[in-house]
C-alpha cells in the first residue's frame, strides 16, 4: 500500500510538472509592441498577431512561434535587418515582412537568421522591399517554405541583395516560394544536403547562383526571365531534374567546374544558350528538351568524359557550338535526337545509319568571324562546307553522336518552341 500511494503522488506530480510546461498561446493587437510579446514569451510559446503594422525591428532570441493571423505587417523603417531569429526553433508564419535597410556592406534583410538558429521555419510569408529577403547563416535543417519574396525594385540590379542566401547550412529545404525582382534569386555558397523544389525564380540576375555547393538536389523548379536561369559553379553531386529554364537572356542553365552530378529531364529553352558547359567533367546529361535556343550548347574548356544520352536537340539556330582540339562522341549507348539530322534509318530502328556531326569548318569560321555569316548561303561557302566534310585534313573537330535517334524522347517539345526573351524591337 505503501509503495502503492508512492506511485499515485510520483505520477500527481510528473502532471503538475507537465501543466506548467504547456505551451501558452499570446495574443498581439494593433498598438502593441511586438518585441515586448517577444520578450515577455517562454519557450515553446505561440504568439498570435493581429492584422496590424508594426513599425519595429525585433529579435527573437527564444524557441517560439510568431503567426500571423490575417497578415499582419511589421516593417523595419528602411534600417538594419526588420526580423532577426537568434534562437534555434522558431517558426515564422503568415506574416508581411518589409523595409528593411539598404546596406551591402552589412547585408540588411527581411529576416536575418544568425549561426546556430537551427531547425528555423520561414512559411507562408511575404517579404516585401527588403535587400536580403532571407539571409541565413551557419543555420542547419532550416526550412523556408511557399513564401513570395520581392526586392527593391527601384534600385539597379547591382545595388539588390539576393532572395534568399544560404552560408555554409546544411540540410536546407527550400520549396514553393516565388522570388523576384532581386540580384539572384537563390544564392547558396558552402552549403550541402540541401533540396530545392517547386520554386518559381524571375526577373533577376540569376534565377539560381550555386558556390562551393555539394550533394543538393534541385527539383521541379522554374527560371524565367533572368540573366542566367541557374548558375552552377565548383559543384559536386548534384542531382538536377524536372525543371524548366526559359526566356533566360543568357544561359538556361550554366554547368562550370562541375563533377559526378546528374542533369536530366529538364527544359531548356528559348534561351539565347540552352545549356553553357565549361570545365565540367564526369557528369551525365540525360532525357533534357534542349528547345529553341539561339545556341542549344556552348561547350569548352575542356568538358569531357561526360554522358550524353536520349536528349533532344531540336529547333536551335546551332545545335552545339563546341571549342576543343578533338572530336568529343556524345550518345555512345542511346543516342540524341537533333532536329537538322540529314541521315537515314533504312532498317527501321529508330537510330540515324550515319553519325551526327554538330559542325564543321563553316561553322568555326562564322564563330570566330561572326561577319561571315552574311556569306552562309553563297555557292563558294556551301562549297567549303562540303569539301571540308569529305577532306579530313579541313575538318574541325565537333560533337559526333554515332547513334542519332530519329524521332524526340519526349513528344511534348512542341510546346515550349517560341518562348523566348523580350529583346526590345
Amino acid at each position: 500500500m505503501h509503495r502503492r500511494a508512492q506511485c499515485l503522488l510520483l505520477a500527481f506530480a510528473a502532471l503538475c510538472i507537465a501543466g506548467t510546461t504547456d505551451a501558452a498561446t499570446l495574443r498581439v493587437r494593433a498598438g502593441e509592441s511586438l518585441q515586448a510579446a517577444i520578450d515577455r514569451a517562454g519557450a515553446g510559446d505561440v504568439i498570435e498577431v493581429e492584422r496590424a503594422r508594426f513599425d519595429e525591428n525585433i529579435v527573437i532570441s527564444r524557441p517560439l512561434t510568431l503567426r500571423g493571423i490575417d497578415r499582419p505587417t511589421v516593417s523595419g523603417g528602411l534600417r538594419g535587418h526588420t526580423v532577426v531569429i537568434a534562437s534555434p526553433d522558431v517558426t515564422l508564419e503568415g506574416m508581411i515582412v518589409s523595409r528593411s535597410g539598404s546596406s551591402l556592406r552589412e547585408q540588411n534583410a527581411g529576416i536575418y537568421i544568425r549561426p546556430g538558429a537551427h531547425r528555423a521555419v520561414v512559411r507562408h510569408c511575404d517579404l516585401s522591399y527588403n535587400l536580403f529577403g532571407l539571409w541565413i547563416e551557419r543555420a542547419n535543417d532550416v526550412r523556408i517554405e511557399h513564401n513570395v519574396i520581392t526586392g527593391k525594385r527601384d534600385l539597379q540590379s547591382s545595388m539588390r541583395g539576393n532572395g534568399i542566401q544560404l552560408y555554409n547550412t546544411r540540410r536546407a529545404l527550400i520549396t514553393g516560394n516565388n522570388i523576384s525582382f532581386v540580384r539572384d534569386a537563390l544564392y547558396i555558397d558552402v552549403s550541402h544536403d540541401a533540396v530545392f523544389r517547386g520554386n518559381r525564380l524571375h526577373h533577376s540576375r540569376y534565377g539560381a547562383h550555386y558556390m562551393n555547393a555539394y550533394d543538393n538536389l534541385w527539383e521541379d523548379n522554374d527560371s524565367w526571365m533572368n540573366r542566367g536561369g541557374l548558375a552552377l559553379m565548383e559543384v559536386r553531386r548534384i542531382t538536377v531534374r524536372n525543371n524548366r529554364a526559359w526566356a533566360n537572356s543568357d544561359h538556361g542553365i550554366m554547368l562550370r567546374t562541375i563533377q559526378d552530378s546528374l542533369i536530366e529531364n529538364n527544359v531548356v529553352a528559348g534561351n539565347q544558350r540552352g545549356f553553357f558547359i565549361y570545365d565540367a567533367e564526369y557528369n551525365t546529361l540525360r532525357g533534357n528538351r534542349i528547345i529553341d535556343n539561339v545556341v542549344g550548347v556552348h561547350l569548352w574548356a575542356g568538358s569531357k568524359n561526360n554522358e550524353v544520352e536520349r536528349n533532344d536537340f531540336i529547333g536551335n539556330q546551332e545545335q552545339v557550338r563546341y571549342i576543343g582540339a578533338r572530336d568529343l562522341t556524345w550518345g555512345v549507348r542511346d543516342g540524341n535526337h537533333w532536329s537538322n539530322y540529314l541521315g537515314w534509318d533504312r532498317d527501321g530502328d529508330g537510330i540515324g545509319d550515319l553519325p551526327y556531326e554538330a559542325s564543321d569548318l563553316v561553322d568555326r569560321l562564322s564563330w570566330r568571324h561572326p561577319a561571315f555569316r552574311l556569306l552562309l548561303a553563297s555557292p563558294s561557302v556551301q562549297t567549303l562546307r562540303m569539301v571540308s566534310r569529305q577532306f579530313p585534313l579541313l575538318r574541325a573537330p565537333s560533337v559526333i553522336d554515332p547513334h542519332p535517334r530519329m524521332t524526340p524522347h519526349h513528344p511534348d517539345w512542341s510546346t515550349w518552341h517560341g518562348r523566348h526573351f523580350p529583346h526590345p524591337q
